[in-house]
């Protein structure tokens, strides 16, 4: 593999806007928000901006509203939609349009109101005529076939499930942006209204407002810009399938192969990780995530997330933020694990922080399993 992107870009800043619920907003203001916020903390304006990305489910044309809403001309744009996995999938165009010197700075940007537009998730795809017979419910039947399948195969418990619940909630307790912060328990999710079986309403994410951007530029500007630069060290995406019908195991994603890719670029493995953002849109994303990934093997993600082991006080620190189960779910989540590991490498996720982070992951998942996205994200002392 030519590792000549390892390093060659960096994410100089990160922002947030809305997490929750923002009336009276659209889903580009909100965006635009987001977006000025990340360019703040980076020490820049949108004038010093000249390469905009972003994707969307009601702008089919995101990067041109984006662009046009700040008030940016730029001179590389890219609007490729992978579901929810897009925005850690825009990071690889980013870095080779820094790389190229098609740019010079790029902004990554997304928002959404679907809470308090719709209260319900807004997706522009046609029925699969294949699936449509069956009337399913669209995306939470296809997950919960895959949990079904991973229980049948591997013994995995609906109380295995929980335990990721529980312990994004217990994140999200320390996060002061967290949609959701009450205190919760494995029977609380257990007897929490049936949604797709054998998926309840608390194995599945949140429907938020927010939106998130990302500032990127290459390593050699980074340097003279405020905030800590963020490395990109492996990048990669994998696409198997679009509709879940088609996944040849309903147990096995294309993150098996991102991230052995991502993690071949970084020359880095799964245990130099020292925190792990995951896109949780239910429960069994988590588990599925974890073992294709490698932290352990097939059908032992249900042992592995049980005992706390990726919750506060866990070995394994996974989705510090509370993640799309309790933080916040605008539709697309793919941009906020990105910005959490930024802020975990920078040290500035107040009481979630975790000691001496060098190395972050952030995995984005689109479509019901079908792109996966895998960034591997470090510190200065990883170069």
């Amino acid at each position: 593999m030519d590792n000549s992107l390892r390093g060659a870009a960096a994410i100089v800043g990160a922002g947030v806007y809305g997490l929750g619920e923002t009336p009276g907003q659209a889903s580009v203001e909100i965006m635009a928000r987001a977006a000025l916020t990340a360019l703040s903390d980076a020490g820049l304006d949108p004038s010093d901006v000249d390469g905009v990305i972003s994707a969307s489910p009601v702008y089919n044309m995101a990067s041109m509203t984006a662009a046009e809403y700040l008030g940016i001309r730029p001179r590389f744009t890219e609007s490729t939609m992978l579901g929810g996995s897009s925005f850690v999938f825009h990071v690889t165009p980013a870095a080779l349009a820094l790389q190229a010197g098609l740019c010079d700075v790029v902004l990554i940007c997304y928002g959404s109101n679907q809470r308090s537009a719709t209260g319900r998730l807004i997706s522009n795809s046609l029925p699969d005529p294949y699936e449509a017979p069956y009337n399913p419910r669209m995306p939470i039947t296809a997950y919960a076939l895959a949990a079904s399948r991973h229980m049948f195969q591997y013994d995995t418990t609906r109380e295995q499930m929980a335990e990721v619940a529980v312990a994004a909630r217990g994140w999200a307790a320390l996060n002061p942006e967290a949609f959701v912060r009450e205190p919760l328990t494995i029977d609380e999710v257990l007897s929490s209204r049936m949604i797709s079986d054998p998926l309840s309403k608390l194995d599945c994410c949140l429907v938020t407002d927010g939106g998130g951007a990302l500032v990127m530029t290459r390593a050699g500007l980074a340097k003279d810009l405020p905030k800590p630069p963020v490395y990109v060290l492996g990048h990669a995406t994998e696409h198997w399938h679009r509709s879940i019908a088609q996944l040849p195991d309903l147990t096995i994603t294309a993150a098996t192969e991102s991230g052995r890719r991502a993690f071949e670029m970084a020359g880095l493995g799964p245990t130099d990780v020292d925190v792990v953002q995951l896109y949780d849109a239910f429960t069994i994303n988590t588990i599925l995530f974890l073992e294709d990934l490698g932290y352990c093997k097939k059908g032992e993600g249900g042992a592995f997330v049980s005992e706390g082991r990726i919750g506060p006080g866990g070995s394994l620190p996974v989705n510090t933020n509370g993640g799309g189960l309790s933080c916040c779910h605008p539709g697309m989540y793919g941009i906020f694990p990105v910005i959490e590991a930024v802020r975990q490498v920078r040290g500035e996720a107040g009481a979630r922080q975790i000691d001496d982070v060098d190395v972050a992951l952030a995995h984005g998942n689109g479509g019901v399993l079908s792109s996966q996205s895998t960034l591997v994200l470090g510190s200065a002392n990883t170069l």
